[in-house]
């Protein structure tokens, strides 16, 4: 029982790290997170799914976004439009920063651009700016 406990916290802590970014041990964390919501078109969330999976995560880690998670609803009729997400960015003034230098890379345009010539993939986008609380694991 005891190996298997310690086989249990050693998995938890190379999770946690995987979460959490390199810092010194005291040092405050100063990263916003963004909660995104992508509402696709009837029958483009394949589409969606295969830019995000083979461009989109490595772009927004070139322009200084931090990939956190990605998640589709399980109940109708969101599961077949919906793509949820949270990245993070150093700042509030950073995430503004990265957004325009994302946007405006040639590389994301021709990206864009390729992945659209079935028609346009997304109807409409959410987004929330958030702070981690004081108790959160994830910070």
């Amino acid at each position: 029982m005891r190996k298997f406990s310690g086989i249990l916290l050693s998995a938890g802590l190379m999770f946690g790290a995987l979460l959490s970014p390199a810092r010194a041990a005291d040092a405050p964390t100063a990263r916003v997170f963004e909660l995104r919501t992508y509402y696709t078109l009837p029958g483009r969330l394949d589409a969606l799914h295969k830019r995000f999976r083979e461009h989109t995560m490595r772009m927004f880690e070139k322009h200084g976004m931090t990939n956190i998670g990605y998640w589709v609803p399980q109940d109708g009729p969101a599961r077949d439009n919906t793509l949820i997400y949270v990245i993070s960015h150093a700042s509030r003034e950073q995430a503004k920063a990265n957004w325009a230098a994302f946007v405006a890379d040639p590389e994301w345009q021709k990206i864009a651009a390729d992945s659209q010539k079935d028609g346009k993939i997304v109807e409409r986008i959410e987004s929330v700016f958030m702070d981690a609380t004081d108790y959160s694991p994830l910070k």
